[in-house]
This record gives C-alpha cells, structure tokens and sequence, in this order.
C-alpha cells in the first residue's frame, strides 16, 4: 500500500466529466526489425513479461472511507492484462491524420477508477506499414519525466536484446480493509498539524521573497495568474478532444538557440508563441496582450541524489509570456528569453517544493465539488483567464528505442487541456527530432491541424532569421 501525495491526489479531485486527467502519447514504429516479423502476440508477451518491472500499470486506487485522507496505491487482485491493452486498426490511408482522429477519440474518454489507470491500444494498419500506439495514463500516477522514465522498461537499446531488464518480482500484496484505511488516515491526520506549523513559515517566507523579485529592477517580471486575454480556446471545455502533430528538427531548433545565445526552451516557447500569433491572426482574434503560457518544472532531484518525496509527480509551475504582442520573431525569442529569466528566478524564490507541501493540505471532498461546480455552471467562460495553455517540454533519447522489436520512429506527447484552457501542447525530443503534440477541446479548436502548421512556419522564420544572423557573423 502506498499513499498518494497531496499533488498526485490533486489530479483526481481536478477530474470531472469534461476535464479528464490523463496524460497520453501516439507513437509509431517501423516492425521492419521485428525477428520473425511483427506479431500483436509480441507485444503482449512483452508487456506481460515486464508487468513486475511497471507497479503503475498492476495498481489500482483505494478509497479512504469518507474521504478523511487522500487515496492509496494497492495491487488490483483482478488485474486483467487484455483490458488494458486493446487492438484497432486505423481507417486507410493510415497516415498521421486518420492515427489523430483515433487518439483524439481515445483521449476523449475517462480512465475506469476501478481498475489500473492506463490503456494502451496498438493500432495496425498505418502508412508504411508501420504500427502505431496510442498510450493514456492518469496525473495522479504519472509525470511527463517519470513517464520518459516508463520507456526504460517497455523499449529496448537493440531489436532484439538477449536479456530482459532486471527487477525483483512483486509479492502479492494484502488489500486493505475499511477500517485499516481508516486507522491510517486517523494517523496521517494526527501529523498534520505538525507539518503546517512547518508549512506555514515556508509559505510566508515564500511571498515575501516573491515580492522582494518583483520590485527589483535586475529582472523582467513574469505575468501574473488571471491577467491573461481571452481567446477562442479560453473557456468551459467538452469532453470532446482532438489532437494533431508536427516535428521540428533539433538541428534547427539548437542553430536558432545558438545564433541568439538563448536556450532550447526559450526556442520551443518561441515557436510556439509565433505559431499561436499566426493562429490568432488568421482567425482575426490576435490580442493586444500577449498570451500566458504555464510551463511545469520538474523539481526532481539531481541524478545520483536520493529523494525522499512521496508521489509519481514531482513538478511544479511557472508562468510566462509567448510575447504573442510582438511581431518580430527575434524579437518575439529575446523577449522570451528575459521572462522566462525572472520566472525562473521568482520560481526559485518560492521554493521548488511549494507546490507540493501545500497540495499536501488538499480537502478531497471540497476540492472536488469546487471542481465540479466550476466547471458545470461554465465559469470559466466569464471569470478571468487564469492562462491560455500549458506548454511542456520533455528532454527524450537521443538514441534509439524498440518495443517488441519494432524501431520507435516518433513519440508525440499529449497532455491534458483544462477548464479554461483548452490547449495543451507538449514537446519532448528524440534521436534528431523534436516531436510535438497539440491536444485540445474540440470545439475550441476545430482547426487544429492548422494551428500545427502554423508552428512550423514559425519555427521556418526563425530558422531564416538565425541564418541570417549566423551568415552575418561569418561574412
């Protein structure tokens, strides 16, 4: 048994009937390397091989009665492996769009809270005869670091290795009674009051430090929540997702980076900003304030140090602006650069592990009916805009991966769009590319596919202009 922690517990009081709390990938892979050739069999030998390896993918929630604590992690007595994973084909011609529409559909429906929450579907039929899979997992088990670190046990270094990862084989696990839940929600509680007396101070020195940055005059201030304008993808969301995908070379992304003597993320926000810029123009609702994006942080701890934390997700939050006002694309990058400078430095003010001490304090039952009140009577179409979309980045292999024998060939990500937000793009690299995924309300962004080609023009622009620049220095 093994408690959530207040931040993991978060993503499932958020959950409500329109806002789903899963994270999702589409990947394909080339079976060509597949010994013997490719075979769904395969793939589930191999998941079911692995399934000691991934307790995520075998544990499913207990409830605290009355919700007096937050949920705990336990072994599903009645794991049942071909629930999870499931076989569709795609509808010809198989290419990216028609794989899109699936995972749209997929993402537009809720994970089972009875169960484990995951499903993997593996789609056959695709273009080029590759095979593609489409993967969700629920927040509250997973980040996008930690869900990186998932393809250490399903991928391999080599189509065909000689030796399975290693990992110890799980004992079956007791099932909590009722009244053992109880007995350890009544102990965590009695805890508490101890840890606020050392949250408290934490969180006044926290806004005292927030308030020292911003009236420094070293940085540029990053926006404030709730300041941001109003666009077409900012209000109550549906149930209804759709997603689309474009890939950026790393090549170009690290010349621009190079050539402006900025950073990867400040490109990638960049991009993105010009992409959206273009969206909003051609839909005539470009406005004068430029757009909010919140960016997560993972605040894990160095390679080689031990983290004693509980909970899957170990992220925290900063916002910053997409310069979204500006028309020069140089220009749009430097004054990025500069936010994205103060937000990292109030970001540090407040403490990495803020979030995640405070979240501790959740109430189950009051977070989730304010959730679901917000999000039934569609406040979010008429209070203020907290962001206009989430924008994650995830460093990925720079090598090569296989599932099965089948050699991966992209990894778009797909995070999830929230009740006043109905965009979410993430990003995460692989071998050369940078892969991207844009998940959204359908209704908010019927268009989406467009809003992909809009980014790509924009990293095209910025591509121009670091030439230039470069071919400026060596002239």
């Amino acid at each position: 048994m093994e408690r959530l922690s207040g931040l993991d517990a978060s993503f499932l009081y958020l959950e409500s009937p329109t806002n789903h709390m899963h994270v999702a990938a589409t990947m394909t892979f080339d079976p060509s390397t597949v010994e013997g050739g490719y075979s769904f069999d395969k793939v589930r030998d191999l998941i079911q091989r692995r399934l000691h390896l991934i307790p995520q993918f075998t544990r499913r929630l207990a409830t605290v009665p009355f919700n007096l604590h937050h949920p705990v992690w336990v072994e599903d007595p009645d794991f049942d492996l071909d629930y999870h994973l499931r076989r569709i084909a795609a509808p010809a011609p198989g290419s990216y769009h028609e794989l899109a529409e699936l995972a749209g559909d997929i993402a537009s429906r809720q994970l089972d809270r009875s169960r484990p929450l995951w499903e993997i579907y593996i789609v056959e039929g695709l273009e080029h005869g590759h095979i593609g899979v489409i993967a969700k997992m629920h927040h509250s088990t997973i980040d996008g670091v930690s869900g990186a670190n998932l393809m250490v046990y399903l991928f391999d270094l080599e189509p065909n290795p000689s030796e399975e990862p290693e990992g110890e084989e799980r004992e079956p696990e007791h099932l909590p009674s009722d009244a053992e839940l109880l007995a350890y929600a009544v102990r965590s509680r009695l805890k508490r009051p101890a840890q606020l007396a050392s949250v408290v101070p934490k969180a006044g020195q926290a806004v005292f430090n927030v308030v020292r940055e911003r009236r420094s005059t070293d940085t540029v201030n990053p926006p404030a929540p709730l300041t941001a304008p109003r666009t077409s993808f900012n209000g109550a969301i549906t149930p209804h997702r759709k997603v689309a995908y474009t890939i950026a070379n790393l090549s170009d992304v690290k010349a621009i980076k190079n050539a402006f003597g900025t950073t990867v993320n400040d490109v990638v926000l960049a991009v993105v900003g010009g992409g959206l810029r273009r969206y909003l123009e051609r839909t005539n609702q470009l406005p004068d304030k430029s757009l909010i994006s919140t960016v997560p942080i993972s605040v894990r701890p160095p390679e080689g140090e031990e983290d004693t934390t509980i909970g899957a997700n170990k992220v925290s939050a900063m916002f910053t602006s997409l310069a979204t006002d500006v028309a020069d694309p140089v220009e749009r990058l430097r004054t990025i650069h500069e936010v994205t400078k103060g937000a990292k430095e109030e970001h540090n003010a407040i403490g990495a592990d803020m979030l995640q001490s405070l979240t501790e304090f959740a109430a189950p039952r009051l977070f989730g009916l304010a959730m679901r009140l917000y999000s039934s009577t569609k406040l979010a179409d008429r209070g203020p805009v907290i962001h206009n979309l989430v924008i994650s980045n995830v460093p990925g292999p720079p090598f090569p991966l296989y599932f099965a024998g089948s050699k991966l060939v992209s990894l778009f990500p797909m995070g999830p769009v929230m009740e006043g937000a109905g965009l979410n793009i993430t990003v995460i690299s692989y071998m050369d590319d940078i892969d991207i995924g844009l998940m959204v309300c359908r209704e908010s962004v019927p268009d989406v596919w467009d809003m992909a080609a809009d980014i790509e023009e924009s990293l095209a622009e910025l591509k121009k202009a670091a030439d230039a620049a470069s071919g400026a220095k060596t002239g």
